[in-house]
């Protein structure tokens, strides 16, 4: 197939089909500020649009460009991205923004080699913004386009082994003009037409170009590798209370959840056998709910143990024993900006928790 007419056939569809999403600018318009296709591009990096969408706009409503962004609290970003997932995202988010803000101007470089410099931003993400920021011809291959280009050309090499060779057959089919456009309708053509699943064939632009369609069973691309088994791990998060407050515990820099606010737990450990003891002496109680979240790389299962105390220790010593942190007022528990893992364990407590109305009616 002849590059020409896989450009020509896809972005005469993106003019009349792209999506209206808030970091674009409509197809021929002239491109977008690079601050929102760099924001949008960090943030959907294994997110959905749906759940990206208003994460964005409070954001840029909050801190509208680089320069806002640069100056933001590490604790208020990290709040302000709570639930979104992948939190080294949100560190290399603040990183890349005051690394660009001391850059000549405060601008954002305008080739893959200088995108690719600054903080957080991979091939990827550099190509992206590259090619809709600045209209440069640049390869976008992210797993919408993957699944594009495997079934056009029927590549039977099983992910991710064949991600070299699909990069190399997507730079075939990029044009040399409207690069930003072709790749947007590329991710477009990924997330709504050639989807995973039931792709619809009668409505794509490519189907009388397309290889695994002819073949008959373009559900069987990309070809994958077996899964490996995810790895199970187990723990305990430590519940602290005392008036009307619980304490919270901001987690390091470094490492899962980094810098976010969460409970302390014990170290998430695949021996389920070991017995960890509590980090503050107290009568503990275990309650019933377990809760479970999944990770990238494995599973962890989180068993939730509570401590009412009678005197609110000081700030300094449960510091002292447990780490950095801070008592928080029950009653504003969800403007903690808790990572979903530890909303799951505050919401584990309350639903153990007898409602006190429920309460007074029954005695």
């Amino acid at each position: 197939m002849a590059q020409r007419d896989v450009a020509a056939a896809l972005l005469a569809h993106y003019r009349c089909h792209a999506r209206l999403l808030p970091w674009r600018s409509p197809p021929g318009e002239p491109p977008p500020d690079p601050y929102r296709v760099w924001l949008s591009e960090i943030m959907l990096q294994q997110t959905t649009v749906a759940a990206v969408i208003p994460y964005y706009e409070r954001f840029l409503a909050r801190w509208p460009d680089v320069a806002a962004l640069a100056a933001a609290e590490d604790g208020d970003l990290m709040a302000a991205w709570a639930g979104l997932g992948y939190y080294a995202r949100a560190r290399n988010l603040l990183a890349c923004a005051r690394h660009v803000a001391a850059l000549p101007g405060g601008r954002f470089p305008d080739d893959e080699a200088g995108l690719r410099a600054l903080p957080g931003v991979g091939a990827y993400t550099a190509a992206a913004i590259a090619a809709i920021a600045f209209g440069r011809r640049a390869v976008v291959v992210d797993g919408n386009v993957e699944r594009v280009v495997s079934r056009l050309f029927a590549v039977e090499t099983p992910l991710p082994a064949a991600k070299a060779e699909l990069r190399m057959l997507a730079d075939r089919i990029t044009p040399e003009a409207d690069a930003g456009d072709f790749a947007q309708a590329m991710m477009d053509l990924g997330a709504t037409i050639c989807t995973p699943r039931k792709p619809a064939c009668l409505a794509c632009p490519l189907a009388e170009m397309c290889a695994a369609r002819a073949a008959g069973d373009p559900e069987r691309f990309p070809v994958k590798a077996p899964k490996k088994a995810r790895p199970e791990r187990r723990g305990t998060a430590w519940w602290i209370e005392a008036e009307g407050a619980v304490w919270l515990q901001r987690r390091p820099a470094r490492g899962l959840l980094g810098g976010m606010l969460g409970f302390p737990t014990s170290e998430w450990r695949e021996d389920h056998g070991q017995t960890v003891p509590p980090p503050w002496p107290g009568d503990w109680l275990l309650i019933e709910g377990r809760v479970r979240h999944v990770f990238t790389h494995f599973a962890l299962e989180l068993s939730v143990a509570r401590l009412f105390l009678s005197v609110t220790p000081s700030s300094a010593a449960l510091a002292k024993a447990l780490g950095d942190g801070q008592w928080w007022p029950l009653g504003r528990i969800g403007e903690a900006g808790l990572p979903t893992l530890f909303a799951r364990v505050a919401q584990a407590v309350r639903e153990e928790t007898p409602d006190e109305d429920e309460e007074r009616e029954e005695g």
